[in-house]
């Protein structure tokens, strides 16, 4: 189907991530998940675009107007939005819960209100907007021996590599005006002026602030990857490979903190492949 193949495009130029472990997914999940994806990324370019805050809520309005004729089977083949035609078809499908997508717009409107958290709790609750919204979406896709207990692990993962990404971001977003790291820790380690340089602040802990969150994040992946004996061969490669790349990336801002500052850590493609291939196999990276 057409939809299909513009959502996988969409996914494999967008994030591209993701894209090494759903590669591994047989085709109907392939597809599934490709859709997942582009609906996730359109509601993240809403949020990081250009317009101006009225435009990009009538926009996540609009979004949410979307999933409500998903939710009611009323997406007929010949509607003009291919990402609405392929997550249609992907619902009738699987037993995706649509609802996830709500929790990821409500993700995307506080960041337009500017929300800061406080603590790791207030942060949490974004992070299972954002991330842990997608785990379960696709917790939808892959099937789950235990689906309640899959959930949780699935959020879990999600904050494991939600806590990556803004450690990875943290110049990026301070450029944005965003810090999503609790007030608290930046507290507690001296990083109230936060991350607009390419060096840490005079008599800031920013190695000491780096290291904590790693360990948080560590944590969470550790408990997160508890999902993995609960899904089948292919779906556990898939979620090992997407884990496994940003458990790299997570250590290798553990190992140099001050990396983050000078702009954004990644891995080559090289070893994105490598990931992915050993959790086809069976491994964890």
């Amino acid at each position: 189907m057409a939809a299909y193949r513009y959502c996988e495009a969409v996914t494999g130029l967008q994030a591209r991530n993701f894209s090494y472990g759903i590669r591994l997914l047989p085709e109907p999940k392939r597809l599934a998940m490709s859709a997942l994806y582009a609906l996730a990324r359109r509601v993240d370019d809403i949020g990081d675009g250009e317009l101006s805050p009225e435009r990009k809520a009538e926009q996540l309005g609009r979004t949410r107007a979307l999933l409500d004729e998903v939710r009611t089977g009323s997406v007929g083949e010949d509607d003009t939005d291919p990402i609405k035609v392929a997550l249609a078809d992907a619902a009738r499908r699987f037993p995706i819960p649509i609802g996830g997508f709500d929790e990821l717009i409500d993700g995307v409107e506080m960041d337009l209100k500017g929300v800061e958290y406080r603590t790791f709790d207030e942060l949490k609750v974004y992070c299972r907007c954002v991330a842990g919204s997608i785990g379960r979406l696709s917790l939808g896709v892959y099937g789950c021996d235990d689906p309640e207990l899959g959930a949780q692990y699935a959020d879990t993962l999600g904050l494991a590599l939600q806590l990556t990404n803004i450690l990875r971001d943290l110049r990026e977003d301070a450029a944005n005006g965003r810090t999503y790291l609790p007030t608290e820790d930046l507290v507690r380690f001296g990083c109230e002026e936060g991350f607009g340089a390419a060096t840490p602040a005079a008599g800031a802990d920013f190695a000491g602030l780096v290291a904590f969150e790693a360990q948080r994040a560590q944590a969470a992946f550790e408990e997160g990857l508890r999902l993995l004996p609960m899904l089948d061969r292919r779906s556990r490669a898939c979620t090992a490979a997407m884990a496994g790349i940003y458990h790299r990336l997570l250590g290798r801002i553990a190992a140099e903190p001050q990396s983050v500052l000078r702009g954004r850590v990644s891995l080559p493609g090289w070893e994105k492949a490598y990931v992915a291939l050993s959790g086809l196999a069976g491994g964890r990276s």
